[in-house]
């Protein structure tokens, strides 16, 4: 996955943490739990701002 992969980032970050609601997420945690997800590869470096609230608005989404 790609950062652009936003949709598919959502549904991974759901399932490896299902105990979390996306509403509370910090940017700094949000980014090092994509980071960490196994089937991410992409430079860590393309990530910004917008992209981490594509990704906490799509997780948000997927949890309702």
């Amino acid at each position: 996955m790609k950062w652009t992969d936003v949709q598919d980032i959502a549904i991974e970050l759901s399932e490896a943490h299902p105990e979390v609601d996306p509403r509370y997420v910090n940017f700094v945690d949000l980014r090092g739990w994509v980071l960490a997800l196994d089937d991410f590869d992409d430079d860590p470096a393309h990530c910004g701002e917008k992209v981490l609230e594509a990704i906490q608005a799509a997780w948000i989404d997927e949890a309702d």
